[in-house]
């Protein structure tokens, strides 16, 4: 059932509207508001699906209205009313964010179709939150232990910020679920995630990946292609195994990081970007330092802020909540219902040495998924996981 708000100040108005509009629709539930600041407070008290809104008003009128519930609840869809019906008005109210505009006295079919389609779209929105809280659990970080609280605590704090993050840990360890939590927690997550995997792009190839080229740069450069860091232009880039980043792409980062701008290959044009910057890896970049693989100025660029994510083995009182995680996740992605482990099961899996992390228990979950009894025991373990 659609929850709708009437602000007017001439109740005959109200009356009329509350009558077209329930004709349409007896189910719909009609509230009414007399001023703007009346309105404007119930709707920071409830959730509307849809607000029709006077323009001329005494103590506080519609366009500041709408402005102020924008700020408060951006997802309410308005329908804005005017006796004034001039286009200039119109124009303005749809700059400020109104769904649509409608002059007094309204024509019935152009008044309901337009409550039909804000309605539509406010269902949408609310589909869109949705799947992206959907597409967030993906990125869950589960864990209780003290190590993963202290990287939760920290992200809380540098996420808000713009401060690069270098992020390090052996493989498998949920690096790039650190990224998209600071990204997703920061200021830019409405911008893109860009990825960049640069141990997986052949070096010779690497500059292009990450800056992109004109046409003619190189062989095979047919046209021109933006690069990744264009790509991540208002949002966040992720450099994951920025250690096996070779050196001239190092200096071009390194020159991105610091002037904000980058040139594509074969180009001497300077494109401005606006991007934060994440990295990950799985080597001891002092270590590749002081041997002259990696550059000491782009490591101290790049971690301002660190964040060392613990390895499976050093947090073995988070596996008991691992292994529910994936049990329910695996069997949800196969349809299945989930399988329960017992006690011994899990305790034994406690005990082995993940060298392949949550990676591997994850691969070990879902083999004992397939393999396994209707309850997952200790011999399904000994049998099936083989370490």
């Amino acid at each position: 059932m659609s929850k709708i708000l009437i602000i007017e100040d001439e109740s005959a108005i109200r009356r009329v509207l509350t009558r077209i509009i329930q004709e349409e629709n007896a189910a719909f539930e009609i509230e009414e508001a007399e001023d703007g600041d009346e309105g404007l407070k119930m709707i920071e008290k409830a959730d509307y699906d849809l607000v029709l809104c006077d323009i001329k008003m005494p103590k506080m009128d519609g366009m500041e209205v709408l402005e102020k519930a924008q700020q408060i609840k951006p997802e309410i869809p308005f329908l804005m009313i005017s006796g004034h019906g001039d286009l200039d008005t119109a124009v303005e109210t749809m700059r400020k964010g109104a769904f649509d505009y409608i002059s007094k006295p309204p024509d019935l079919n152009r008044l309901l179709n337009a409550v039909r389609n804000a309605l539509d779209k406010k269902k949408l929105v609310v589909e869109n939150i949705r799947l992206k809280k959907k597409v967030d659990k993906k990125y869950e970080m589960i864990g209780e232990s003290d190590a993963i609280l202290q990287i939760k605590s920290i992200i809380e704090k540098v996420a808000p910020t713009e401060a690069r993050v270098l992020i390090t840990g052996e493989n498998g360890t949920g690096k790039e679920l650190v990224a998209h939590w600071i990204h997703q927690k920061s200021e830019r997550r409405k911008g893109p995630m860009v990825e960049v995997n640069c141990a997986a792009i052949p070096s010779e190839l690497i500059e292009s990946e990450l800056f992109g080229h004109i046409k003619g740069s190189f062989t095979g450069a047919n046209k021109d292609r933006a690069g990744k860091f264009e790509a991540a232009n208002g949002g966040t880039i992720f450099l994951d195994e920025v250690g096996d980043m070779s050196h001239s792409a190092q200096a071009k980062v390194l020159r991105a990081l610091q002037e904000n701008k980058v040139s594509r290959v074969g180009s001497d044009k300077d494109i401005k970007i606006d991007v934060r910057v994440l990295a990950a890896t799985n080597k001891d970049l002092k270590k590749e330092i002081e041997e002259g693989r990696f550059r000491e100025d782009l490591y101290h660029r790049l971690a301002v802020i660190l964040i060392k994510v613990p390895s499976l083995n050093d947090r073995v009182e988070d596996i008991p909540l691992l292994i529910r995680y994936f049990a329910e996740k695996i069997a949800s992605e196969h349809g299945n219902s989930p399988k329960l482990f017992d006690d011994n099961a899990v305790k034994l899996l406690q005990k082995y040495n993940w060298t392949g992390n949550i990676r591997e228990l994850r691969n070990v979950i879902e083999r004992l998924l397939i393999l396994g009894q209707k309850e997952i025991s200790e011999e399904d373990v000994k049998l099936f996981a083989s370490k």
